[in-house]
């Protein structure tokens, strides 16, 4: 049980930084110079309107792998837990997405939520227990 528990830690702390408003970036232009840079929650619609479509896509992705960790907390099905590992490692991926626009496009709380999926995921691979599964 406390196995499962740690599962959920992780993805739960993702979760929580994504909804703070200083993960997905969006850089818009200045007549008068040098772009301004604004933050916003992965949650929120205004950068998936500007074509940064990374910051959503996680946010869903972190609350199906948490949906799903819950319930391998009470069913021990393993293929909850296959289904988790494929999604928190696509995730992971995901979150680096922004990335492909320049580094501008990126914030220290995106860094922050890619580590939880990719230690959350690596904590998934980790070996279990036959009777803990």
């Amino acid at each position: 049980m406390k196995r499962r528990l740690l599962n959920l830690f992780f993805p739960v702390a993702a979760l929580i930084l994504e909804l703070l408003p200083y993960g997905a970036v969006c850089n818009f232009a200045n007549p008068e110079g040098e772009s301004f840079r604004r933050t916003y929650s992965y949650f929120d619609m205004t950068p998936f309107g500007y074509a940064n479509f990374a910051p959503l896509l996680t946010a869903i992705v972190t609350c199906i792998v948490i949906i799903l960790l819950l319930i391998h907390l009470f069913q021990k099905k393993p293929s909850l837990l296959k289904a988790a590992k494929l999604l928190l490692a696509e995730g992971s991926v995901i979150s680096l997405c922004p990335l492909l626009y320049g580094v501008r496009f990126f914030s220290v709380t995106g860094g922050a939520i890619t580590a939880c999926l990719a230690v959350g995921c690596a904590v998934l691979f980790l070996p279990m227990k036959k009777d803990n599964v």
